[in-house]
């Protein structure tokens, strides 16, 4: 890794630290993955409008929230983007019996650097970097990463792209490369290519060529929060819906 690429991923670090706020002072503590902030801000606003409580939500790699419930962290409620963090806190007791409902589904795409860039074929990538970083949340443990090495390996270019690959702790800081120019092209969700002008989609990876993009949602186990169930309800609602899907996400029914 470069440099000046190291830098940015430590200082996306400290700033994902930085922003993880008190759990004692929240009424209503949500850990939230890192693609959600600008879907999950709106609502979260919306259901502020209804009840009078602004919910504190902490945004990063599902991964790391994942592991820090399982070390005890005091959270409401999570939401991860995947299905196999929810797996292991409910395997380790540690989400609420029957609350557990897949909340998104999302699509994974390519982007590269600046606006009104024109679409590529996906088998071209390994040329078109020519040499050029591709940005990637950590392909083994945070969800973006695996669905994106997934689909590369089924695409059968991995292994040619595998060494140009730089490595951000969640999806939004790999998107924050590319959107700076530090590497030319990234893969992240549709939903935070969208949140961005300073990237372009240029490709969308076929649905068959990684595992669905799905986000589970529950109740943290032991805590009896009725706040945190009206948002958990919130996030379900006919009126948060269209606040997820402007952002592009879908609604799992």
């Amino acid at each position: 890794m470069s440099r000046k690429l190291l830098h940015a991923a430590i200082c996306a670090a400290a700033i994902c630290v930085l922003a993880a706020p008190r759990a004692g002072a929240a009424e209503v503590l949500v850990f939230a993955a890192a693609s959600l902030k600008t879907a999950l801000d709106d609502v979260a606003r919306q259901w502020q409008a209804k009840t009078g409580t602004r919910p504190t939500i902490s945004y990063a790699a599902s991964s790391t929230l994942a592991r820090q419930i399982l070390r005890g962290a005091p959270a409401d409620i999570f939401v991860s983007a995947n299905r196999d963090w929810m797996d292991a806190l409910e395997k380790g007791g540690l989400i609420r019996r029957g609350t557990r409902r897949d909340l998104l589904g999302n699509r994974l795409v390519l982007i590269a650097h600046g606006s009104g860039r024109p679409p590529i074929a996906l088998r071209d990538l390994p040329a078109r970097l020519d040499g050029g970083r591709l940005a990637m949340a950590l392909v083994d443990s945070v969800p973006a990463g695996i669905y994106g090495r997934e689909a590369l390996k089924a695409l059968g270019i991995w292994d040619r792209v595998a060494p140009l690959v730089v490595q951000a702790d969640n999806v939004r800081a790999a998107l924050a490369f590319v959107a700076r120019g530090e590497a030319p092209f990234g893969i992240v969700y549709a939903t935070d290519a969208a949140a961005s002008g300073r990237v372009s989609a240029v490709a969308a990876f076929p649905a068959a060529s990684h595992r669905p993009v799905v986000y589970p949602a529950a109740l943290a186990a032991g805590r009896a929060n009725g706040k945190a169930d009206s948002f958990y309800a919130h996030l379900f609602s006919a009126a948060a819906r269209p606040l997820f899907e402007r952002q592009g996400f879908t609604a799992v029914d």
